[in-house]
């Protein structure tokens, strides 16, 4: 008897719930350490005291009604998985809980024992995932107004064309290519959100089910796998929003005064944490340092070629960004040992929505090539490329250095 005496005095010194018994009363009579840690009381402080001092100043009176309700016909019960539950501290904080009850009769009369648990971290937990979800709605509805906008700027555009033969088939043409692009989108896009969309749904169901302090690393895991999807839906649609964009003729070059390796060394730094482990960027500089040229345009075009020089290259692979400026012409180099685009490939490769037959499962929509074309030529210049099949591309830039014409 002593020997089962000895173990359940230490079953309830060394749980990890907090427990509080009170009696019918709702006065506190006994709690483990546990409990005083939850609350923030020293040993002593509690006992003898009302439970409603763990409870919210804000809903005393309604917890008074519901014990004395309870303790009228105790059962034993669970509570928190429908509602919020909030419990006091010693300093008047507050923090959410789970709470469980379960009532028992001695020889000194009726007893409930709580079981309380801090849910904080859980909480912490699901409001990221709401954030991301409304993130992804957010992103959807965006997408949606763009579709509808793309839809009926074609139908005026239609509209207009219908005066002649001429135009009719022009339009119609024109009409078969939109289809065509639109059935490239439908199908590169569901496959594309497809996968960070089943990575968010499987990490969030996967964190309610990690609970336990010592289960944060596994929480933090799946959280970093719901931020780096949606990042990945956030640069897809960014992609298409710069189609649209280069489409209606928003986009135009306008050189400002630049520090080109300042420039080049920031964006290094800012996409250095995509590169694959042991991958490094080594950049060169020649020649004149200050530069006019559109510093958004270059840095969406360099980052897009850095970004694939990572993607299609193998961890440990050496990446180079090569830049020199003669005072009229800048050039610009960016070459990786990646898988190389096949030789059948490399005529179609800055076509909108192409993907060479290599590029594997890696993640993309088909356009980045086809933008970075675009923006170079928006600031009058030229992009070339050198591939091989398992060795490597050497992509080359040369843009105009002068100040912006009125």
């Amino acid at each position: 008897m002593t020997r089962h005496i000895e173990m359940l005095d230490a079953l309830f010194k060394h749980a990890t719930e907090g427990i509080v018994v009170v009696n019918k009363e709702g006065v506190i009579v006994m709690l483990n350490p546990k409990a005083l840690e939850l609350f923030g009381f020293e040993d002593g402080e509690l006992v003898n005291q009302k439970i409603e001092v763990l409870i919210p100043r804000r809903l005393t009176n309604k917890h008074v009604h519901h014990r004395d309700t309870y303790l009228e016909s105790p059962h034993a019960r669970g509570m928190g998985n429908s509602l919020d539950l909030f419990a006091r501290r010693k300093d008047g904080s507050e923090f959410p809980v789970e709470v469980s009850l379960s009532p028992f009769k001695t020889s000194e009369g009726q007893f409930v024992v709580s079981f309380v648990i801090d849910i904080t971290e859980r909480k912490k937990q699901e409001n990221i995932i709401q954030e991301a979800n409304k993130e992804i709605q957010k992103l959807n509805a965006e997408l949606e107004e763009r579709v509808n906008q793309r839809t009926e700027e074609l139908a005026k555009a239609i509209h207009k064309i219908e005066q002649s033969q001429e135009e009719v088939m022009r339009a119609l043409k024109k009409e078969r290519e939109l289809n065509n692009m639109k059935s490239q989108f439908v199908t590169i896009a569901s496959h594309e959100f497809r996968t960070p969309l089943a990575t968010i749904l499987s990490s969030a169901a996967l964190i309610g089910r990690y609970q336990k302090s010592e289960e944060e690393d596994k929480r933090q895991k799946h959280v970093q796998r719901i931020k780096s999807a949606v990042t990945n839906l956030t640069e897809i649609l960014n992609d298409f929003m710069s189609i649209g964009k280069l489409e209606e003729g928003r986009i135009q070059s306008v050189p400002v005064f630049t520090i080109l390796p300042d420039f080049c060394l920031g964006l290094i730094e800012e996409i250095k944490g995509s590169c694959k482990e042991s991958q490094k960027i080594l950049f060169t500089h020649d020649g004149n340092s200050e530069v006019w040229v559109d510093k958004q345009l270059l840095r969406n075009v360099i980052f897009n070629l850095l970004s694939n020089a990572i993607k299609y290259s193998d961890p440990g692979k050496l990446i180079m960004l090569n830049v020199k400026a003669d005072g009229k012409t800048i050039f610009i180099e960016i070459i990786d040992q990646g898988i190389g685009i096949p030789e059948s490939d490399q005529i179609h490769i800055f076509d909108r929505f192409f993907r060479a037959q290599n590029a594997g499962n890696a993640q993309g929509t088909g356009l980045g090539l086809n933008i970075v074309q675009n923006y170079v030529e928006l600031m009058g210049g030229e992009v070339s490329f050198l591939s091989e099949v398992g060795k490597g591309t050497t992509f080359t830039l040369k843009l105009p250095d002068h100040l912006p014409t009125n």
